[in-house]
């Protein structure tokens, strides 16, 4: 029997319904909750669930589903998922009630607010769900750890849903980085339009930062491509106020860029398996140490951009020792022009909203934003099947388990914003350890 699936999260990456009706960004269908309708029609996920908080606003959420997408795709009917908490009412811990309606072996996916992702989390794991959480999992790298420790209690698969790992140019980029030599620079840009700010105005600056929300993408993308070679060692923050906290109305940054110091291994990798056969295990364990070359990467997120042809800029420069790689993501060479609509440059590799032109069917299944999804729906069904287990996933999926260096980094960023640019040192229990255990200031006296 498939999984089923319950949602928590009734907003614009689930729904795409904000708070003043349909989105009007690239997610104006949403998506979680058209990839599980799609998924449930393929077969592969079954009873579909979603929980917000304020019951008051499902009706107007329904109504928006059923137009954007029951009588838009053929084979989609979204009045089959459940909701909580009953129209109406307001409930902040509604997803007690939803989660206690469906059982172990069934499916999470938590887009909440990032300050409630941990206690969701571990109120479905600990029903024995399998989770999946929007990015950044958690805020800190004691609650990420926590976090990690309650999904292998459970003995269940918990990830992260950071999509960009699935875009194929971004999985080549990565494929080629140890080609490039020992790591040097890596920078990299993402932003949104300062009206996305409306959208955000219950928890922009209150919950949460521009840093978590935009930066988390190439932070993980980042982490992920040096997961072994090189790991981040320190790190600074710079942030530009002026225009989001007039818009939310309370102390908001406009822009914040993480200035991180990174340190290769020893030696490549290639070299550490041929030190190790020849000289012992002493020097294995040497090569093996990160105590090579210093690196350093520039992350920036702003979500006051002005609007332009793509919702999202987001670009990005890496430069190795030996070599270096420039991704333009928001542009794929494809623009479209529409009277009524002006110009833009659109990505169906990450979502693809437009139906068949003749069966009216959906056919997002290969656009990285819809991959994300199934590929953990797959992996929770192999558990349950008895196929695999949680640990499997390890190094395949953005397991809780091997994601905490970008949670400590976006972290660190925040501490050291609030202690006015102070510089945080990542804390690892020894040289050849590749997560960090903890954060400290850096005391330069």
């Amino acid at each position: 029997m498939p999984p089923a699936v319950l949602m928590l999260g009734t907003g614009e990456y689930t729904t795409g319904f904000t708070g003043s009706g349909a989105s009007d960004s690239d997610k104006s269908t949403g998506v979680v909750a058209l990839v599980m309708l799609d998924l449930r029609r393929r077969g592969k996920v079954g009873r579909l669930g979603m929980c917000g908080t304020d019951g008051r606003k499902l009706p107007a959420i329904r109504a928006h589903m059923k137009a954007a997408l029951g009588d838009v795709y053929s084979g989609i009917d979204p009045s089959c998922i459940e909701t909580w908490p009953p129209d109406g009412v307001v409930d902040r811990e509604a997803y007690v009630a939803a989660a206690d309606a469906f059982g172990p072996g069934d499916v999470a996916v938590i887009f909440t607010p990032d300050d409630t992702h941990g206690p969701i989390a571990r109120a479905c794991l600990a029903r024995g769900m399998h989770v999946l959480l929007t990015k950044p999992p958690v805020k800190t790298l004691e609650e990420h750890r926590s976090l990690a420790a309650a999904a292998a209690d459970a003995g269940r698969l918990c990830a992260v849903e950071v999509h960009k790992r699935y875009d194929p140019i971004y999985r080549d980029a990565r494929d080629r980085v140890p080609s490039l030599g020992a790591f040097s620079y890596f920078t990299a840009h993402m932003s949104q339009p300062k009206h996305q700010l409306d959208t955000f105005k219950a928890w922009a600056g209150k919950s949460s930062d521009i840093s978590y929300y935009l930066n988390s993408h190439h932070v993980d993308f980042h982490e992920w491509c040096l997961r072994g070679r090189a790991r981040p060692e320190a790190v600074t923050a710079l942030a530009s106020d002026g225009v989001a906290s007039e818009r939310v109305g309370r102390p908001c940054e406009d822009t914040i860029t993480l200035a991180v110091r990174w340190r290769n291994k020893l030696e490549p990798p290639a070299l550490q398996e041929e030190n190790q056969g020849r000289e012992g295990r002493q020097e294995g364990a040497a090569a093996r140490s990160f105590t090579g070359s210093a690196g350093h990467a520039v992350y920036t997120s702003s979500w006051i951009a002005a609007r332009a042809d793509v919702h999202s800029q987001q670009r990005w420069f890496y430069m190795g020792h030996g070599g270096e790689m420039s991704v333009d993501q928001a542009h794929r060479g494809y623009t479209v022009a529409q009277d009524g609509k002006g110009f833009a440059s659109v990505n169906p590799l990450f979502w693809k909203p437009a139906r068949d032109a003749l069966t009216r069917e959906f056919t997002g299944q290969r656009c990285y934003g819809y991959l994300s999804f199934e590929a953990f729906v797959d992996a929770a069904a192999a558990c349950n099947a008895g196929r695999a287990v949680p640990e499997d996933y390890d190094g395949v999926l953005p397991t809780v388990a091997t994601t905490a260096g970008a949670t400590a980094i976006l972290e660190a960023g925040r501490r050291s914003l609030d202690a006015s640019g102070r510089t945080m040192e990542l804390v690892y229990a020894d040289a050849a350890a590749e997560t960090p255990v903890g954060i400290r200031a850096l005391d330069f006296s």
